[in-house]
């Protein structure tokens, strides 16, 4: 079924995203279009910042949870993928270089769920623009 659908071999050309989880996201999500934005789906999945605010203050916590637990499983461990791959890389492209830099900094946790709400956004760009992924090699410092 899977080889019958475009849209999955689409989906497939990003990093992290295998068989199994663009099928999921394809049977999950339906119609790409009832999102705005990357973010919206992001957050329909539950990988966006919980807020707790008040005022002018403004307080984001840890995840809400709020989605598919399959999914949003499929999607971290296929983060947790790249993260593991791209240190073995000599030129990792911008993605992945981006998520080396973030887990130095958080941790190899919290990378992991930052790049998988971002392959969430990658991938309603890929859906609703009909293109495949196409890396982006990393700009060196001159």
């Amino acid at each position: 079924m899977a080889a019958e659908l475009p849209l999955v071999t689409r989906l497939r050309t990003i990093p992290g995203i295998g068989l199994l989880t663009a099928t999921a996201l394809y049977a999950f999500i339906g119609d790409v279009s009832r999102f705005p934005s990357g973010r919206h789906m992001a957050s329909f999945l539950g990988l966006t910042p919980r807020e707790y605010s008040s005022g002018l203050r403004r307080r984001l916590g840890r995840i809400s949870k709020r989605g598919d637990i399959y999914l949003r499983m499929l999607l971290i461990h296929g983060a947790r993928s790249i993260l593991w791959h791209a240190k073995r890389m000599k030129n990792p492209d911008r993605l992945r270089a981006w998520a080396l830099r973030l887990e130095r900094k958080l941790g190899h946790n919290k990378a992991a769920v930052a790049l998988a709400n971002k392959l969430v956004r990658i991938t309603w760009a890929v859906w609703k623009h009909g293109r495949s992924f196409e890396p982006v090699p990393e700009l060196q410092a001159a």
